[in-house]
């Protein structure tokens, strides 16, 4: 075969696709069954459309769409950018040790676990013993209750993320910099294009359609968020803005033992994302770009 070592080096990431995320998928008949782990799927009631109709019109199930779609718009807004912006940055940079040293640097949040971001958070802005709320005691103001506060719910959310993954997805953004012809950066030289006018009209065009890869793919997890993130953040006082999908569906598929309503609920959100997938890059192939396929 002409292309064996390819298949061969496509085979242990094909293998996981297989095996994590094509054979599970045989699990989502239980969202129209009534699970009982004592007689297992093949013995469990069959219940069509109950849990959807249940979670349709649960009183928490617009809460969580609201929620869901308002953290994910901030990220969207905010966080996607940010990657790009630093990637252009960085690759400016011509100081080969202290582009190095600054990429590693914005790439070692990603590799702490969210246990230790929601440790550091909570020491940070904790209105007893946060350092923030301490300096401000200290120069006369009051203190602020940032983590239970639920207006400042979403936007703290936000903000660990920029800080944990921003750096992490340069590296996309940075390969594809990579991939651009010297010579148009020579030519817009002697042209007498400022750095700005290059980055203007030679990086960005280049990487337009990594950008709208990743973009679409971004939105096809408007129906995700971060479970253990949220789960961490969460406290009584900010359920109203903290409950989304994910933690609905581990209250009640783990903690209550409903496992077919949380498989139901993991169900609805990965239409959701099919959905806007399939809408968004029809609406971008309209627009004359390429698409994902």
């Amino acid at each position: 075969m002409q292309y064996k070592m390819m298949y061969l080096l496509a085979l242990p990431g094909l293998a996981f696709f297989i095996l994590f995320k094509f054979v599970p998928m045989w699990g989502l008949l239980l969202a129209f069954q009534q699970y009982n782990p004592y007689v297992g799927i093949s013995g469990s009631e069959w219940v069509g459309l109950k849990h959807f109709i249940e979670l349709f019109t649960d009183h928490n199930f617009y809460i969580m769409l609201r929620n869901t779609f308002a953290i994910n718009l901030f990220g969207l807004i905010f966080m996607f950018p940010l990657p790009i912006l630093l990637a252009l940055m960085l690759n400016e940079v011509r100081h080969e040790v202290f582009k190095r040293v600054n990429q590693s640097i914005v790439y070692l949040p990603h590799f702490l676990s969210w246990v230790v971001v929601a440790s550091l958070t909570f020491i940070i802005l904790s209105s007893d013993i946060g350092i923030i709320n301490k300096i401000m005691s200290e120069m006369g103001y009051e203190r602020v209750a940032f983590l239970s506060n639920p207006n400042y719910f979403w936007g703290l959310i936000t903000a660990q993320n920029m800080w944990k993954e921003a750096g992490w997805g340069t590296i996309i953004f940075l390969a594809a910099m990579a991939g651009v012809d010297p010579q148009r950066y020579e030519a817009a030289v002697v042209d007498g294009a400022s750095r700005f006018r290059q980055i203007w009209h030679i990086t960005l065009p280049a990487i337009r359609p990594t950008i709208i890869i990743l973009l679409i793919l971004r939105l096809g997890h408007m129906a995700d968020v971060g479970f253990e993130q949220v789960l961490l953040m969460m406290n009584p006082l900010v359920t109203s803005v903290a409950e989304v999908f994910d933690t609905y569906a581990y209250s009640i598929g783990i903690l209550k033992g409903q496992v077919s309503v949380g498989v139901t609920v993991g169900m609805f959100k990965g239409v959701v994302g099919l959905v806007l997938v399939l809408v968004s890059n029809y609406v971008v192939k309209k627009m004359g770009h390429e698409g994902i396929y």
